[in-house]
């Protein structure tokens, strides 16, 4: 019986690597010595690093469905990687680390806002990068393993852990996998308050930094989806501790009046 081989070609070298049920991870980025530097470091991990060095070109290799996940840099040529992200998120949940510059704080809110699971500034340790990939990786792992729960429904909104499907009366609602942990969380702590300490380690798997705002930017994604309004807020900010998702109100509430 002939063996089930994958064969790898891998940019970051002229190697021809055969290896049986390989974990692969496709970095996007055009600093070839930096892509060398994250295969070294994941290849004892027992990942399959292939690298692509063009914007146009990582966006098939990311549609592909070949990988585990994409680290995708911002300034590419041929396409940049805020375009590469919008595409990829067109048609695919593959979970997303976004390189960005030092410093620029919009290029990470642009990035979390388009959908990127996580975000890492350059220049950055090799070790925090490899992290970064693996509490991404827990995260996937952990929902396939787990035993799915019910149904979770709190006022107009459902979700479906089975399906990982999310609807707001009765209209589905598109999430990212991040936005998607997320959600899930506040809803079924619906009516507590959940701290962000407690969201950045559940669902980014990793210690909460008063200067990381990721969380800040993903809830307010979730909000614009779920058309919170100043009237009507499904998700609540608690002042210098949380959020908490509300719980539904009777629907022969009175609304708030308008007139001034």
């Amino acid at each position: 019986m002939v063996e089930d081989l994958t064969i790898l070609y891998s940019a970051c070298g002229d190697t021809v690597h055969k290896m049986k049920n390989v974990d692969r991870i496709l970095v996007i980025d055009d600093d070839v010595e930096l892509c060398s530097l994250v295969s070294e470091y994941l290849r004892p991990e027992g990942f399959q690093v292939d690298c692509v060095h063009d914007g146009r070109i990582g966006l098939t290799r990311a549609l592909s469905g070949e990988h585990l996940m994409a680290v995708l840099d911002v300034m590419l040529p041929g396409m940049n990687g805020f375009d590469v992200l919008r595409k990829i998120r067109d048609t695919s949940k593959l979970p997303v680390v976004l390189l960005t510059a030092r410093g620029e704080d919009v290029d990470r809110i642009v990035g979390l806002e388009i959908g990127a699971d996580d975000y890492l500034p350059k220049p950055f340790n090799p070790r925090e990068l490899v992290a970064r990939i693996r509490a991404v990786l827990r995260r996937t792992r952990a929902r396939g393993e787990a035993s799915v729960p019910d149904v979770i429904r709190v006022g107009d909104i459902e979700l479906d852990p089975a399906t990982r499907t999310v609807t707001h009366r009765g209209k589905p609602v598109e999430l990212t996998s991040v936005e998607f942990s997320l959600l899930q969380v506040l809803l079924r702590e619906a009516g507590r308050v959940v701290t962000r300490e407690a969201l950045v380690d559940e669902v980014l798997g990793r210690k909460f930094s008063p200067f990381d705002r990721s969380i800040d930017m993903h809830v307010s994604k979730i909000r614009r989806k779920l058309e919170d309004s100043d009237g009507e807020e499904h998700i609540k900010t608690i002042r210098g501790s949380g959020y908490i998702f509300a719980l539904a109100r009777p629907s022969n509430s009175p609304k708030k009046s308008m007139a001034r």
